[in-house]
């Protein structure tokens, strides 16, 4: 595993599929303790995404994309048919969500959860309820021209938060899958990310470029 980042096989993570047909399925949250705006980033960016995704993901052992080079993260994000949101409360970034729009009308939510700071007071079921009303807008308000939304679906485990599962219930999820099994989780406090260039390298080729 690169960066040092050893790995540990956890023998049995529970995946949970969880699924709604309808928006009129998805049940309201108590409004966050802190007020909270959302915002569509319209401007790609590999390096934005892969730090959202240490800082929301490393307490609860996101760590899938570890292996992602920086070319991962561009081809990923670049995508027209992916949408992300950043949420952010009192100038202060909040959370975010990742949501994918698949053939069929299939809508996933790949990631979503808070940073730091706005866990555990209360502020995830409304993180949810917003990404699963955006989620629902898909084909008008972004992906356009892929069809509207027939379902939305993503998935959580016991690595998760552990409120993860009731709180996508208690939005109107609904389990369409179960699977349990061993996996090998890297240590999440180590994130080989590289950089697309070492800037060792390219800041002494410029300085080198200036001085000739």
């Amino acid at each position: 595993m690169r960066g040092g980042a050893a790995a540990q096989v956890i023998p049995a993570v529970t995946e949970w599929t969880m699924e709604m047909h309808d928006p009129g399925e998805l049940r309201p949250a108590p409004g966050p303790r802190v007020p909270m705006t959302f915002t569509l980033s319209r401007v790609p960016s590999p390096d934005v995404g892969r730090a959202l995704y240490a800082a929301v993901g490393a307490r609860v052992c996101w760590t899938d994309r570890f292996s992602w080079t920086y070319d991962d993260w561009r081809a990923w994000v670049e995508r027209p048919e992916l949408g992300v949101w950043l949420a952010l409360a009192e100038g202060t970034l909040a959370g975010f969500f990742e949501i994918e729009a698949q053939p069929g009308g299939h809508t996933e939510i790949h990631l979503v959860g808070l940073t730091p700071a706005f866990v555990g007071q209360g502020n995830g079921g409304h993180l949810v309820e917003q990404c699963v009303r955006r989620a629902w807008q898909r084909g008008d308000t972004w992906a356009e021209g892929t069809g509207p939304a027939r379902r939305v679906w993503l998935r959580t485990s016991t690595l998760d938060h552990p409120g993860a599962l009731a709180n996508y219930r208690r939005r109107g999820f609904t389990l369409a899958g179960e699977t349990t099994g061993p996996k090998s989780v890297p240590d999440p406090r180590v994130a080989p990310w590289p950089l697309p260039d070492d800037p060792r390298t390219t800041r002494r080729a410029a300085a080198q470029e200036l001085m000739s």
